[in-house]
């Protein structure tokens, strides 16, 4: 089950959008220097212009247990030969 779990959440998460970003304006819980600081922040221009160069899009969160997933796969795999191992034994011993 874990590893069930686990390859469900193996996927990167990207970051915040700007409809994201502009609705937190609209929270009461944001005080009002930090809604004109967004508002600023959103009114700049998003295209780069002359020798401005924009940083490459990053995620927000990348999924770092791919090495868990594999692991624990492994030992699944294992027991599960182990398993049927003991169990043809216990089977030709009654026999």
């Amino acid at each position: 089950r874990a590893i069930a779990v686990l390859k469900k959440q193996a996927h990167d998460r990207p970051q915040a959008s700007f409809a994201q970003v502009s609705a937190l304006r609209s929270l009461s819980l944001i005080p009002d220097d930090a809604k004109r600081t967004l508002d600023l922040f959103l009114a700049q221009e998003s295209e780069p212009t002359g020798l401005d160069v924009s940083a490459p899009d990053a995620y927000g969160y990348e999924f770092q247990s791919h090495g868990v997933i594999d692991v624990l796969s492994k030992l699944h795999d294992k027991f599960m030969d182990e398993r049927t191992k003991l169990e043809k034994e216990e089977m030709n011993s009654k026999h």
